[in-house]
């Protein structure tokens, strides 16, 4: 596996050794051992399978207050998407900062990241599936969300008019989700 740190600290993208042959392929996802030399140690406890039928539509932004933040490792087993993440760790020189990256069934790529960010993730391919590890379990008493197009954080999406779900259409502003946070310190 190749591990290479993205631009906001403790964000990692890895790329799975893959074995290619006639039948297919062969790849290992998760060792423990190698994520541990990596600097990641976690300990997963739930594994999340989603799918979304219908290209535009995007899920997010999602997390979880602590003491339920969560730790997530997503890959795309199907189809195609950007997942981007936001960095809420207030005590962070990248507070407020995002980024993503393409995750596809195709370039097989998973992205870790750490616990005090928001994560979600634009369909650019009609049914795809992701799945996801993390280290918490879900709890909504402590779920938030931030506006997928607010102007604060400025997530550059590939789309401006996407499908959200009844949720994502009533998600927080950045700003009221950075006044929560500072508060809980």
């Amino acid at each position: 596996m190749n591990f290479k740190e993205r631009k906001l600290k403790g964000v990692f993208e890895i790329t799975p050794n893959s074995i290619n042959d006639n039948r297919g392929f062969f790849m290992r996802t998760y060792d423990k051992e190698i994520f541990k030399r990596n600097n990641i140690n976690t300990e997963w406890v739930q594994e999340n399978h989603s799918g979304t039928v219908s290209k535009g539509t995007i899920r997010g932004m999602h997390f979880q207050l602590p003491p339920h933040a969560e730790a997530k490792l997503v890959r795309c087993i199907k189809g195609k998407v950007i997942n981007a993440f936001i960095d809420l760790r207030v005590d962070s020189d990248t507070f407020g900062k995002w980024d993503m990256i393409e995750l596809s069934a195709f370039n097989k790529k998973m992205i870790f990241i750490p616990k005090g960010f928001a994560n979600g993730f634009c369909i650019i391919e009609n049914d795809s599936e992701l799945i996801y590890k993390t280290d918490n379990i879900y709890n909504p008493e402590f779920e938030r969300r931030i506006k997928w197009n607010d102007n604060d954080v400025g997530i550059e999406w590939p789309l401006l008019n996407p499908i959200l779900s009844d949720k994502d259409k009533h998600n927080d502003s950045f700003y009221q989700i950075k006044n929560e946070l500072v508060q809980s310190l």
